[in-house]
């Protein structure tokens, strides 16, 4: 578990819905895959309006429906939507989509052109109405941050959802410990980097060693990153299960060396990066 800074404890491996709800031949499977995922214990469940315009989050209401009580539910408002009356509007769709009267945590997926006192200004009001139960952001970089920071109430922010893994390291150079010195914690997105650096050799000698898959071993990895949780999309049960088996998985300080020395971490600073 990870604790956010309201004291809520939340899983480190959640499940993420980014490209499901794309193709109706999957969506048995996909559904199934969310509710074997709650039964495994990763009550978290992350998604956002963007994903399959809004599709998304109708399967994750489909899929959690009798259950709301064991899901930590995550969902997130595009930029173009953020201003203080459409943050609103945009949080009741996803609300209504998602067959919910309440978000555990909503997120401003990236920043765009809205002044961010707005989107702040919005959530307050979503907070006050019971609507959200806290808030955070995504894709958020050092400077983003520090902007936030001067804000009024920025203080009441939960995470900041950003993407990291093995490929993906950058934040590990200023972003990721400013985060631990404010005990703000990392949410991962694409912790296997959807899948691209499945088919290094260092992933799989080390998975060999741990009788694991090389994607179990990357999101150890991940997981395994203090003030830092994940997500990660499963949309088959086989998949959700294979998700959750890297819990178990305990890298030695010879397997973050030679981690380390296939997947180079950031020699200097550089800009944020997203998919």
């Amino acid at each position: 578990m990870v604790k956010l800074p309201n004291g809520v404890e939340v899983p480190v491996l959640g499940q993420g819905t980014w490209q499901m709800a794309e193709h109706a031949e999957r969506r048995a499977d996909e559904i199934a895959a969310l509710r074997a995922g709650l039964d495994l214990g990763l009550t978290l469940i992350d998604t956002a309006e963007m994903y399959a315009d809004g599709a998304a989050e109708t399967l994750v209401g489909e899929a959690i429906a009798g259950r709301r009580d064991d899901v930590f539910l995550v969902s997130k408002v595009l930029p173009e939507n953020a201003t203080a009356r459409g943050t609103i509007a945009a949080c009741e769709r996803s609300l209504r989509r998602l067959g919910t009267e309440h978000l555990d945590l909503y997120l401003l997926h990236w920043r765009g052109s809205v002044p961010l006192v707005e989107t702040l200004a919005a959530f307050v009001t979503l907070t006050i109405a019971g609507k959200i139960r806290s808030w955070g952001v995504s894709n958020f970089d050092v400077d983003d941050l520090a902007e936030l920071g001067r804000i009024s109430g920025a203080s009441s922010v939960q995470t900041n959802q950003v993407l990291y893994n093995l490929t993906h390291r950058g934040i590990e150079w200023d972003l990721l410990p400013q985060a631990r010195a404010r005990r703000l914690p990392i949410m991962a997105y694409s912790p296997i980097d959807q899948g691209r650096l499945l088919g290094h050799p260092g992933l799989a000698r080390i998975a060999d060693r741990h009788d694991a898959t090389p994607a179990q071993i990357a999101l150890a990895w991940v997981l395994q990153q203090d003030n830092v949780f994940a997500v990660a999309k499963a949309g088959t049960v086989a998949h959700v299960r294979e998700n959750h088996d890297a819990l178990a998985i305990r890298l030695t300080a010879a397997d973050r060396a030679e981690l380390d020395a296939a997947f180079s971490p950031p020699t200097e600073r550089t800009p944020l990066e997203t998919l």
